[in-house]
């Protein structure tokens, strides 16, 4: 580990969070900002996660969420949506077998509904490739929204019980969070988010119930290694205190 590195994660390994997840912001910002074309933007976005994944590997992150793909997204420019399914596709074909080598385990998130069968063919053989991997957990949410994801946890919590599967006042957190996209995934305990943007934007409203929150001013193209030690460095310095008192505060 570099000596930057050391210096900003003095003490934090033990509070190192098992789970990161990144609301990957700005790529549209940064090229405005240089004159650019958005598309270029999100071209460099892709560079800033491989950045971020090999940053994950190395500092012992166990669990990666991105948000690559809203279900908000669709009311972009056409496009623009077809250059970000094209960079999806790209990026697959070209860096699966490095993930896979990495010891990456990559899961998809999302409704699959208009998602081309191409990507989705590309998506499955990505998941059933790195099944086994157990370097860090990459977890892609595309064509995510939340609200879309809680509902349908619930319809199906209502059919269940409707068929005598279960008995709706014994419906618990835990088997609401079973039935999300994200099931069998811890919820993370850090969520970064780039552009300087201060909202969740319809991403992870569940799972990030007692998640601690950094949000940086950078865009998403220029994040890295550095950034990710900075935002997970303020993670360590916290007291999580989950609706109780901190240690010091009992003491």
């Amino acid at each position: 580990m570099e000596t930057l590195d050391k210096e900003k994660l003095a003490g934090a390994q033990a509070q190192m969070p098992r789970h990161v997840a990144i609301i990957m912001d700005g790529n549209g910002r940064w090229a405005k900002a240089r004159g650019l074309p958005r598309a270029v933007g999100h071209r460099m976005g892709v560079e800033a996660v491989r950045r971020t994944v090999r940053a994950g590997i190395e500092l012992g992150i166990e669990y990666l969420t991105l948000y690559a793909f809203s279900s908000e997204n669709w009311s972009r420019p056409m496009a623009e949506i077809d250059d970000l399914m094209g960079l999806m596709k790209r990026f697959i074909r070209g860096d699966l077998a490095e993930l896979h080598q990495s010891g990456v385990r990559i899961q998809v998130i999302g409704d699959r509904a208009n998602v081309d069968t191409e990507l989705l063919a590309l998506m499955d053989e990505a998941r059933d490739l790195t099944r086994a991997n157990t370097a860090i957990t990459l977890v892609i949410a595309f064509n995510y929204g939340s609200r879309r994801e809680i509902a349908g946890a619930a319809r199906r919590l209502a059919e269940r019980a409707l068929n005598g599967e279960i008995v709706a006042a014994d419906i618990t957190p835990e088997m609401l969070s079973a039935e999300l996209d994200t099931k069998g995934v811890p919820d993370p305990e850090l969520l970064i988010r780039t552009s300087g943007e201060l909202r969740l934007s319809n991403f992870l409203l569940w799972q990030a119930a007692y998640t601690e929150f950094v949000f940086l001013d950078a865009f998403w193209p220029d994040f890295g290694r550095e950034l990710l030690v900075q935002a997970v460095s303020e993670y360590a310095s916290r007291s999580r205190r989950f609706g109780g008192l901190s240690h010091r505060s009992r003491a």
